[in-house]
C-alpha cells in the first residue's frame, strides 16, 4: 500500500498498527460500521461536546442501550424500532477488534436481509469497555498519508512514536 488516508473513527485497529492483526477485506467492514450506526442514530462516531462521558463515544452508548433492551432493562425513552436494531447490531458486529471476528460484507449482507430476531448482539467490542473512552489523535506521516491512533486518557500525554 503506497498511501492510506482514513477519517478518525472509520479505520480499523489494524490499519494503524499491525498488532492488532493483519490488513484483510474485513478492514473495510469495520469501516461500514459506523455508517450502520450512524444511520440508526443519526449520530457521528464522537461526540466531544456530550454532556456526560458515556454519550461521547457513539459505538458504546448503542452498546449500552442494546444490552439493557435484552434484559428488558429499557424505557420507552430509548426504545428502538426494529430496524434501527438491526443497523446498531449488525454495527457493533462490523467494530470488533479482531478482524476475525467481524463478518464478511456477504455475511453482512445476509444479516440486514435477514430478521432482527436471527442476530445476537456481539461480544462487547474492546473500545466499548465502560469507563473507557478513546482519545482520538491525528497524525501525518507523510504528504500522501493520514491516519489516526486511538488510545487510552493515560496515554494521550505520550508522543505518538513514529510507525514502520
Amino acid at each position: 500500500m503506497s498511501a492510506a488516508r482514513a477519517t478518525v473513527g472509520y479505520i480499523a485497529p489494524e490499519m494503524i498498527s499491525r498488532s492488532f492483526d493483519a490488513i484483510s477485506s474485513k478492514s473495510d467492514v469495520y469501516s461500514l460500521r459506523m455508517l450502520l450506526l450512524e444511520m440508526a442514530g443519526g449520530r457521528r462516531n464522537a461526540d466531544p461536546d456530550a454532556e456526560n462521558s458515556s454519550q461521547a463515544y457513539y459505538p458504546s452508548q448503542v452498546y449500552r442501550q442494546l444490552t439493557r433492551q435484552e434484559t428488558g432493562e429499557i424505557t420507552n425513552a430509548i426504545d428502538m424500532h426494529e430496524l434501527e436494531k438491526k443497523l446498531c447490531i449488525v454495527g457493533l458486529w462490523c467494530i470488533q477488534t479482531k478482524s476475525c471476528d467481524r463478518p464478511t460484507m456477504s455475511v453482512v449482507i445476509e444479516m440486514l436481509e435477514g430478521g432482527v430476531d436471527c442476530l445476537q448482539v456481539p461480544p462487547r467490542p474492546f473500545f466499548c469497555d465502560d469507563g473507557h473512552i478513546p482519545a482520538v489523535e491525528s497524525f501525518h506521516l507523510s504528504s500522501e498519508v493520514e491516519l489516526a491512533t486511538i488510545s487510552s486518557e493515560e496515554e494521550e500525554d505520550e508522543s505518538i512514536s513514529e510507525l514502520n
